[in-house]
C-alpha cells in the first residue's frame, strides 16, 4: 500500500516537471508531431460543447491555454483554466495577454484532482489530453463532477489507439519509434516524450473509460473516434 502511494506522488511529481521542462517547445511539437489534426481536434471539442449551456467554462489541465482560446468562439462570461504546471501557465498568460484575451480567460495554478472551487460552479468542464495523467482517475473525474452544475456537460479529448489495419500498424510504429525520437531531439527532455506513448498504452479508452465515467454518476455518455482512433472525444451529463 505505502508503495502504491509513492509511486503516485511520484507520477504527479514527474508530469509537473515534466510539462515544465517542455513549456516552451510544447506548443510547437504539439502541432509539428500531430501534423496540425490537434487544431481539427480541438475543434469537434468546442462544437459539443457548444450545443450546451457554456456561460461559464473550465479548462481542466489547461496546459499552455489552446483548448480554452478555441473555445472563445463560443462567447462564454468566463473561460477558467488550471493545471499544475507554473511555466505552462506562463506561456499560456503570455498568449492570452497577446490575444487580448486574459478579461475572459483566467489561468491559474491548481490540482485537477483537489480543485478550488465550489460545488456547481461551471456550466462546462473540459480537458484535452490530460485525464490520462490524473494520479487518480477516479478523484479528478469526480472533482470535475462536483464543480459542474446540474445537467452542465463534461467533454474530454484524449489519445486513444486504433484498431483498424494499416492504421493501426503505422500509428503504432511511428507513436513508439518516431514521434519519441522527435520530441526528445526538439525538447531536449528525456522522459516527455517516452511518457506519452506509455500513458496513452495504459489509459482505459473506448467503452472502459465510458464506464468509468459511470460509475462517478455521468449519464448520457458517447463517444467519438477522431482520425481513425488516434483521439476520443467523450462527452456527458452530470
Amino acid at each position: 500500500m505505502g508503495t502504491e502511494v509513492i509511486i503516485e506522488k511520484g507520477k504527479k511529481e514527474n508530469v509537473r516537471n515534466m510539462f515544465n521542462n517542455i513549456a516552451g517547445k510544447y506548443d510547437f511539437l504539439n502541432h509539428f508531431l500531430s501534423m496540425n489534426i490537434d487544431h481539427l481536434w480541438r475543434r469537434r471539442v468546442v462544437k459539443i460543447l457548444s450545443q450546451h449551456k457554456h456561460d461559464t467554462i473550465l479548462d481542466v489541465a489547461t496546459g499552455t491555454g489552446d483548448l480554452a482560446i478555441a473555445a472563445i468562439k463560443l462567447n462564454p462570461t468566463l473561460i477558467t483554466g488550471i493545471d499544475i504546471s507554473e511555466e505552462m501557465l506562463k506561456v499560456g498568460d503570455e498568449k492570452l495577454i497577446r490575444k487580448k484575451l486574459d478579461k475572459i480567460i483566467k489561468l491559474q495554478k491548481a490540482d485537477s484532482e483537489n480543485l478550488p472551487f465550489d460545488d456547481n460552479s461551471f456550466d462546462a468542464c473540459m480537458v484535452a489530453f490530460g485525464v490520462r495523467n490524473f494520479e487518480d482517475l477516479k478523484k479528478g473525474l469526480s472533482e470535475m463532477y462536483r464543480v459542474i452544475n446540474k445537467d452542465g456537460v463534461v467533454v474530454i479529448l484524449e489519445f486513444s489507439k486504433p484498431k483498424a489495419f494499416p492504421v493501426k500498424q503505422i500509428y503504432g510504429f511511428y507513436f513508439r519509434n518516431i514521434l519519441p525520437l522527435l520530441g526528445k531531439l526538439i525538447s531536449k527532455d528525456d522522459f516527455a516524450y517516452t511518457y506519452l506513448p506509455d500513458s496513452v498504452s495504459k489509459f482505459p479508452e473506448g467503452n472502459d473509460f465510458i464506464e468509468t465515467l459511470k460509475t462517478i454518476g455521468f449519464r448520457e455518455l458517447k463517444k467519438k473516434p477522431l482520425s481513425f482512433g488516434i483521439a476520443t472525444i467523450y462527452h456527458g451529463i452530470k
